[in-house]
């Protein structure tokens, strides 16, 4: 039997060599470890580059829509999306959804003779638009199963280049259709069907009405879209055979549309603007929220003189650019309507408004100098007067008018919207009432305009032009609530670009609580422009 001291002189000789052993065993384990994570990782990214090459070189096809022939796209995109192009009116970008695809869908031409085929035929064309929806489904089906094959294959090539084995390329398809996977679930989480709503358009100021549509008529549910798709398809058609420019869509006669413009300030340019679309969107009046000069000098009371030009009624209040004498001009317009604490009524409509009260057409204005802190206070003054004048009405005006948004906190709870201008810059938000109910629970709408003139001189002060601002509003005649509005902008002066943002105006939960008669908080001083 071998004794204790021999086994424990035996121990102290084996461990150091086995301590050797263990040190060089865990280092190439940890090793060999991080080699496999770095060449999965290599095979990732070449399967990811592989997929993006195969969509884009296949990512698409072509299919008939009614009597376009259209083309399906996906691209990689960091923000999603999707683009329906309708050469040559312009285009339409939908939020539709979020992740790395984005989705175009371009009505690329019209096949002449399908097209006369459908416009001599009644049946036939009711029956091409019936199979509007079922094409695009065909094509999105099929742009689907085409990106998510060419997506593996674009991988499993670019793997079998780079690698030459094939296990590694077998593992660039895996990894490809984990990718496809993870992009279709993002997509789907994220898809916005209200998207269709509030489309934005990009293109000739003459066709957005008929690219983007009536308000009323917008899609609110599935049906509803496709009936006007349907009624888009037929209708460009019918004008592409006769030679039109844009396709002419039947307006609602019911519904009363507004155009806010504010803050001219000279701009020649601007009224050619105002005029093209108030022709376009058959409107119904025209509403000028102030400075619609400069100075307020004599010379410049031709500029208003345009104002008949318009052949529509056209309601005016003072901003702090205008004078009484710019106002007086205004006023010998035949269709011009000035308010000053008053109202008008316009197919309906009744719009109450007051001037501003100041006249600071510079910095240098007594009502400016330093020190000078009643300027606020003579706005929320306004704002009051003009909020106490309705409050004696038997019926609260639609619509209230005041040049700085700083007048319009009085009339919180008092009229549904508020229109603005001054600040050149647009803002929509809830007024909070006057006894502090938070704004998401208020009633009162405000949409404060931009510069329709594009802020005139002072637009060219900035690296780029000031785009000019005008939205059209439309209201429903029974209740005269605003249902939807459309944003213009037209790129400054220079640029010809034009967007247009469709926003349906949700309804206001808040809307039945009944309004308190505490006067409203004071404001912080708005800067002069």
């Amino acid at each position: 039997m071998f004794s204790r001291g021999w086994l424990a002189t035996a121990r102290r000789r084996l461990d150091p060599g086995l301590r050797v052993v263990s040190q060089r065993v865990a280092p190439a384990t940890r090793h060999r470890h991080v080699r496999r994570a770095g060449r999965l990782l290599g095979v990732l990214v070449v399967a990811a580059v592989g997929m993006i090459l195969g969509v884009l070189v296949a990512g698409r096809v072509s299919a008939d829509v009614g009597p376009f022939h259209a083309q399906f796209a996906i691209t990689p995109s960091v923000n999603g999306g999707t683009d329906v192009a309708i050469p040559p009116l312009g285009s339409l970008h939908l939020d539709s959804h979020s992740g790395p695809a984005h989705l175009s869908v371009q009505l690329t031409s019209l096949d002449q003779q399908r097209t006369k085929a459908l416009v001599t035929n009644p049946v036939a064309l009711d029956q091409a638009s019936g199979g509007v929806v079922e094409d695009l489904r065909t094509g999105m089906t099929r742009l689907v199963f085409q990106v998510a094959g060419v997506s593996v294959l674009g991988a499993m090539l670019l793997a079998a280049l780079l690698y030459r084995s094939m296990r590694r390329v077998a593992t660039a398809g895996g990894l490809s259709l984990a990718l496809l996977a993870g992009t279709a679930l993002v997509s789907l989480s994220t898809f916005r069907p209200s998207a269709i709503e509030e489309p934005r358009y990009e293109g000739l100021l003459v066709n957005a009405p008929a690219v983007v549509g009536d308000a009323r008529r917008i899609a609110g549910r599935y049906e509803q879209y496709r009936a006007e798709l349907q009624r888009l398809v037929g209708n460009v058609g019918k004008l592409y055979d006769t030679m039109s420019t844009l396709p002419v869509y039947e307006p609602d006669n019911s519904t009363i549309r507004v155009l806010h413009i504010s803050d001219m300030h000279l701009n020649p340019a601007a009224w050619s603007v105002v005029r093209t679309v108030a022709q376009q969107f058959n409107i119904n009046v025209i509403i000028d929220t102030g400075d619609i000069t400069d100075w307020g000098s004599e010379p410049e009371d031709s500029y208003v003189a345009s104002i008949a030009a318009l052949k529509v009624p056209y309601v005016y209040i003072r901003g702090n650019h205008d004078s009484p004498r710019t106002q007086a001009a205004v006023a010998r317009q035949p269709n011009a309507r000035v308010l000053d604490g008053g109202t008008v009524t316009i197919d309906g409509l009744t719009i109450a408004g007051i001037g501003d009260p100041e006249f600071t057409p510079d910095k240098s204005s007594p009502n400016n100098a330093p020190g000078a802190n009643n300027g606020a206070q003579l706005k929320i003054n306004s704002g009051q007067l003009l909020a106490n004048s309705i409050l004696e009405m038997q019926r609260a005006p639609d619509v209230a008018l005041v040049h700085d948004p700083a007048a319009a906190p009085p009339l919180a709870g008092r009229v549904p919207l508020t229109l603005s201008g001054h600040t050149h810059k647009r803002e929509v938000r809830r007024l909070a009432n006057p006894d502090g109910t938070a704004p998401d629970a208020a009633r009162t709408l405000l949409m404060v305009q931009g510069s329709t003139g594009g802020a005139g001189l002072r637009g060219l002060e900035g690296k780029d032009p000031t785009p000019l601002a005008l939205s059209v509003l439309y209201f429903d005649t029974k209740k005269h609530e605003l249902q939807a509005y459309d944003d213009i902008s037209v790129g400054g002066t220079g640029q010809t670009e034009v967007t247009l943002q469709r926003h349906i105006v949700k309804e206001d939960k808040g809307a039945g609580t009944a309004p308190s008669a505490s006067p409203s908080p004071v404001p912080s001083p708005s800067p002069s422009r």
